[in-house]
């Protein structure tokens, strides 16, 4: 079974550097097998055991080589494949689109109360554990994402790299 794992800041903005040779070697010691990683920002595709608990045994392996308490997002081939099916803007550039992935699904009548008239043309939807940011001026002037509370301790990717992962973690 393959597993979609993404990591919080890692190789983001110059802070917690960490090869992606070295996280490669690590998850294959821990057991992993078939561990591929995609770019140089905390995105790997793994093998696994059904039984292991890969959101703790990834966690504790970077812990145990750096040191670091790094959040961990884990997701299945088939959710992968659901996150991209399910976008609510088809149309938008994929420059424009980012996803923003939870450990679980936000309040969303606690949510709605937050939306702004000032961020438009921004705009987000939320489809269970994903936060869909549809940003026409890019993330770096984005008005709505410094102030969107609900994805602070979320992972965020743009949409090439969502679809990219989902294709490496459905392949043979």
């Amino acid at each position: 079974m393959k597993t979609a794992v993404l990591l919080r800041g890692i190789n983001v903005g110059g802070n917690r550097k960490m090869p992606m040779a070295n996280l490669t070697s690590w998850l294959g010691a821990a057991g992993f097998t078939s561990v591929e990683t995609y770019i140089q920002s905390g995105n790997v595709v793994l093998g696994h055991d059904q039984r292991c608990d890969v959101k703790c045994l990834v966690h504790d392996t970077i812990a145990e080589h750096t040191g670091w308490d790094v959040r961990v997002i884990v997701r299945s081939a088939a959710e992968m494949q659901s996150v991209v099916a399910a976008s609510p803007y088809p149309g938008a550039e994929s420059t424009h689109l980012h996803v923003s992935f939870l450990d679980s699904a936000p309040d969303e009548a606690a949510l709605a109360t937050i939306r702004s008239d000032e961020w438009l043309p921004e705009e987000y939807t939320i489809i269970g554990r994903e936060v869909y940011l549809h940003l026409p001026d890019g993330m770096g002037r984005s008005v709505m994402v410094p102030r969107l509370k609900l994805i602070k301790d979320a992972t965020t990717r743009n949409w090439n790299t969502v679809v990219a992962m989902r294709k490496l973690v459905v392949s043979p």
